[in-house]
């Protein structure tokens, strides 16, 4: 595979602030009033194809519960098959399609999301997912752009990684893509997520059916579009809305499934492997699972830490986008001497906080995904009202006109109790303050208090507390945060993935995660072949 053709060095996209005045807020706020305006009909992309069914679901906003923004087509076991059937079908022709020319597409995506469809893509990330300016354009513009990009980099950085030849002899790597076909089951949490899934495979060369979550089909919509436009081939990424008892009955028991994408709950990612498991002896190939799934992510200030900047870290990385992140602070454990004064801080910054929709530019804080996430996330609330545990900040919530919750903070005596060790996924916060002196156990409470090891951070001033903090939360966070948020990972700078219960830390945004979606063939020529079976050991003396 020949490299001479170089992409150019891949960067971080940069993010837009949205400031009063600044033409981007304008074109923004423009793309948002179009949006609302119409009611978009949405079909599922099969073979390059749109398909449509006589079964409409509609789409609300979060935040508005009764403004219709469009609706898609919802499809059927029949459609799963067919999306396979496309797959497999473009498999050979795009395998086969030089490396540059899979690249060039993604690269020209990139260009298309940062252009042209940065206002759209932002639009239908707030509107559909209720995300604030700020945290849409961090995720659907920046962060997927720096997918497509920063992909790119890795896929040289595989292929020009090769073996050792001595002289006679030439070995390669041959990094094939897999045989069958990639499913990506993406969630509704992160637009940049749902794009890197299905796409990071087939870059790779693979062809994927893709199943987003329903809750972010408005924005996968747009996603299907740039790749459309920028020249991607029919069947290459089948985009299907089935419901996902329909889609793993027929997809993880073909015999061509060659791997799995996802990120979602736990207890599905589970469900999943445990049906490759039982049909394990019906496949092809052993397939790939490649997996994200929840996080109990925490904070530890240590009596050193700088209290102003754990307080924002403390606000920013449990509330931004809700708390719905799987990196999403959701315990904190915080030293007596310091916590009078953390107290005080975070309340008094809780109470400058705006709720509202989107579009209002002013909320920092909008409304959860959809009324099962509600439900759940409040029925936590309800029952620490209920256990008499301390409410610092919030407890408040109303769905009458969308799933608004207000930011939340709890503190407990009791490091076991349920918000300290259970994924909530939502906009609470529960710390636990413990004396100054046993931070040593108090590091060992925090690595053995969730079965999660997604992220996590440390706040110190004092050198020796920080890699004492290091040492035994190794294994708690698989991204691990030294004075900062435990969120808002960054493609190419901190490669992305836990371990435990929070998934196989294949690191999306590194070149470990394309590996994943490649099966190598080692390839040796022997310029000069033997001619005698004979070994020289075998001569009489």
């Amino acid at each position: 595979m020949s490299l001479a053709v170089r992409t150019p060095p891949s960067i971080n996209e940069a993010v837009k602030d949205y400031a009063p005045g600044s033409s981007e807020r304008v074109e923004l706020k423009d793309a948002l009033k179009k949006a609302r305006a119409k009611v978009a009909e949405i079909p599922m992309v099969i073979d390059g194809k749109r398909v449509k069914t006589a079964r409409k679901i509609n789409i609300y906003p979060p935040h508005e519960r009764r403004h219709k923004l469009g609706f898609y087509y919802q499809g059927s076991k029949q459609h799963v098959i067919a999306a396979i059937d496309a797959a497999l079908k473009a498999r050979h022709v795009w395998e086969h399609t030089p490396w540059d020319q899979r690249a060039a597409i993604f690269l020209r995506a990139a260009d298309l999301l940062t252009t042209k469809y940065r206002a759209a893509m932002n639009a239908a990330t707030m509107l559909g997912q209720s995300k604030n300016v700020h945290q849409a354009e961090i995720d659907a513009v920046c962060e997927l752009a720096d997918f497509f990009r920063f992909n790119v980099h890795f896929m040289q950085q595989i292929y020009a990684e090769q073996p050792y030849s001595p002289h006679g002899v030439h070995n390669s790597m041959d990094y094939r893509p897999l045989e069958g076909f990639v499913l990506a089951i993406t969630p509704f949490n992160f637009t940049s997520i749902a794009g890197n899934l299905p796409t990071a495979p087939a870059l790779m060369g693979n062809t994927v059916v893709w199943k987003p979550a329903s809750t972010q089909i408005y924005s996968a919509a747009v996603i299907m579009q740039i790749l459309q436009e920028a020249g991607l081939p029919k069947g290459v990424i089948n985009m299907i809305f089935t419901e996902g008892k329909v889609t793993g009955d027929v997809a993880l028991r073909h015999p061509q499934l060659a791997g799995v994408h996802f990120t979602g709950s736990t207890s599905t990612f589970q469900h999943i492997w445990k049906t490759i498991g039982a049909h394990v002896a019906g496949y092809k190939a052993y397939p790939r699972i490649v997996g994200e799934t929840g996080g109990k992510d925490f904070v530890v200030a240590h009596p050193s830490a700088d209290v102003r900047s754990l307080i924002t870290a403390l606000v920013r990385g449990a509330f931004e986008y809700q708390g719905q992140k799987c990196s999403a602070a959701s315990r904190a454990y915080i030293p007596s001497g310091l916590w009078k004064q953390v107290c005080e801080g975070l309340g008094q910054e809780l109470a400058t906080i705006r709720i509202g929709p989107p579009e209002d530019f002013t909320n920092f804080i909008n409304a959860v995904i959809d009324e099962k996430a509600f439900d759940k996330i409040t029925s936590y609330i309800v029952r620490a009202k209920k256990d008499k545990q301390e409410f610092i900040a919030g407890g408040g919530f109303s769905k009458k006109d969308g799933y608004f919750i207000e930011p939340t903070v709890i503190r407990t005596n009791n490091p076991q109790y349920v918000t300290m060790c259970e994924e909530i996924f939502g906009p609470v916060l529960t710390v636990y303050v413990y004396p100054d002196k046993k931070y040593a156990q108090t590091l060992e409470l925090v690595n053995r208090t969730s079965p999660y090891g997604l992220t996590g951070a440390i706040f110190a001033r004092d050198r020796k507390a920080i890699a004492q903090a290091s040492q035994v939360l190794r294994h708690a966070a698989g991204n691990f945060y030294i004075n900062d948020k435990p969120t808002g990972a960054v493609v190419g700078q901190q490669p992305f993935g836990g371990s435990r219960a929070s998934g196989t830390n294949d690191k999306a945004g590194f070149y470990l995660n394309l590996l994943r979606w490649t099966s190598p063939r080692a390839i040796k020529e022997n310029n000069s072949p033997p001619t005698d079976y004979r070994y020289p050991f075998m001569s009489e003396p």
